[in-house]
């Protein structure tokens, strides 16, 4: 189920925004924030981008400023010579000096040689006079920076044409190149901005998401969209919402299944004593009465001691006293220890074991906790009549310990959740003999920490199998 994230949890934007607001707290919250970052960081970059580009843009712009008024210049300079070449030159010097004077473009005449007027330097007369063209020189004439255009006439004679450099044009190229950086540098602020803002999304609502999830909201779920990371923390906060949500439902099964297993105990033990105390049971019942609140009490006792130790085991301080032991001699005192209660319950067990030791490095204590509440479970689950087997199998890298049963057995269905708190509790309640849930957990958590693995499975004689592999002993030399 999808919910919408841009309402909810407004009380904890509002208590977000108290931590930040006010005179003092605004400003450095809104220095902490990744969209205030990440469009100061935009800024920055727009910033250096306009410089950078003014530092390369603006000789650029001079040199085509140059090359235009060359360019200009040397047209200039083609029409007069063409001119001049067809009209009588004294009356074209003349009429044209003036034209060109309008437009800040001084006319020199060379002829034979010699120019009309002092200020050029003697090799650009020296080179239009021997019939050479003059383009885009740049000299000093008359204590000025001035362009000269050069063009020879024939006979020794020639035009050149002056234009002073104006002093005004590196303002104006960077007043016009200004703008456009300024123009620029706020569309890139404006670009940071949304692009910052949009980046942060994702972020914002998976914050969202999450103090919905610490508040207690297991329904809450995030829309899965691009980029690839934001999908990724999208799809991370859905699937922890999902498991959240699955992890807390089994906990409640399984503290329903816990309490009504305790429940069923002391239910026993206050009908019998407040039997006991109304005088109802004589002395004649005295006994079986004790015998069957003994019962229930080390009933009760075996559950709190499971609850202990998966507790124990969860926190990872569970103390072990691993040692080198042989696995047949074990199961052979557990196979003596259980056979009384089997006989009683009509249930034939059985052993399976090589001739010689089989041995391994575990803690014996541990290992035959397992393989009694294997054993409890099984001749709990197996009508009268039906086997339990208790195996040793020495296999290449470890050995094996079975606890077959010809009881009702499990579903493939089964097997991928027998090892789960009260999963199978849940399924069989009501249905047939099942536990608390408690004793296959406990064992699978104790197989694990011993350096073990345990399977369930189908078994030969038509019930369940449990199969616990165990490391050999290591050896030592001598």
């Amino acid at each position: 189920m999808t919910t919408d994230l841009t309402v909810p949890l407004e009380v904890l934007r509002r208590r977000q925004r108290g931590r930040g607001g006010g005179v003092e707290g605004g400003p450095r919250r809104f220095a902490r924030t990744l969209t205030s970052r990440a469009v100061l960081a935009t800024c920055l970059v727009a910033v250096v981008s306009v410089l950078v580009t003014a530092l390369v843009a603006f000789p650029l712009a001079l040199r085509v400023a140059d090359e235009e008024r060359r360019s200009a210049l040397g047209k200039e300079a083609d029409t007069v010579a063409a001119v001049m070449s067809r009209t009588v030159k004294d009356t074209a010097d003349q009429r044209l000096a003036r034209q060109l004077r309008q437009h800040g473009i001084e006319l020199v005449l060379v002829q034979g040689g010699r120019p009309d007027r002092a200020g050029l330097p003697p090799r650009i007369v020296t080179e239009v006079a021997s019939g050479r063209q003059v383009t885009g020189e740049r000299i000093r004439y008359q204590g000025r920076w001035a362009l000269v255009e050069g063009r020879p006439l024939g006979d020794r004679d020639a035009i050149v044409l002056v234009e002073p450099v104006p002093t005004g044009v590196a303002p104006v190229v960077w007043r016009r190149l200004w703008l456009a950086m300024i123009a620029g540098l706020l569309a890139g602020v404006a670009a940071g901005a949304l692009l910052a803002r949009r980046l942060a999304r994702p972020i914002r609502n998976a914050a969202t998401a999450a103090a919905r999830l610490r508040a207690g909201d297991r329904r809450v779920r995030l829309p899965v969209e691009p980029p690839a990371e934001a999908a990724d923390l999208a799809t991370a906060i859905n699937e922890l919402a999902g498991a959240l949500a699955t992890s807390e439902g089994r906990q409640r099964d399984f503290l329903l299944s816990v309490s009504h297993e305790l429940r069923t105990p002391l239910t026993t033990l206050r009908g019998y004593a407040e039997a006991l105390a109304d005088g109802v049971v004589g002395a004649d019942g005295a006994q079986r009465a004790g015998q069957t609140m003994l019962a229930e009490a080390e009933h009760l006792d075996r559950l709190v001691s499971d609850l202990l130790v998966l507790a124990r085991l969860e926190a990872a301080d569970f103390p072990l006293a691993p040692a080198s032991i042989d696995l047949v001699a074990l199961v052979h005192g557990v196979a003596q220890a259980w056979s009384a209660r089997c006989a009683e319950a009509d249930v034939m067990l059985r052993t399976a074991m090589p001739d010689g030791p089989v041995v391994v490095h575990t803690d014996p204590g541990r290992i035959r906790q397992v393989i009694e509440g294997l054993l409890e479970n099984a001749v709990r689950a197996v009508p009268a009549g039906a086997p339990v087997v208790l195996a040793v199998l020495a296999g290449p890298d470890a050995a094996t310990i079975e606890v077959r049963d010809g009881g009702p057995g499990f579903t493939d269905e089964d097997l991928a959740v027998a090892f789960e708190r009260g999963a199978l509790y849940q399924r069989y309640q009501g249905v047939r003999k099942v536990g608390s849930g408690l004793g296959l957990a406990l064992a699978h958590r104790l197989v694990l920490r011993l350096g073990g693995r345990i399977e369930a499975g189908h078994a030969p004689e038509g019930g369940a199998r449990f199969t616990v592999q165990l490391p050999y002993a290591p050896r030592t030399s001598g």
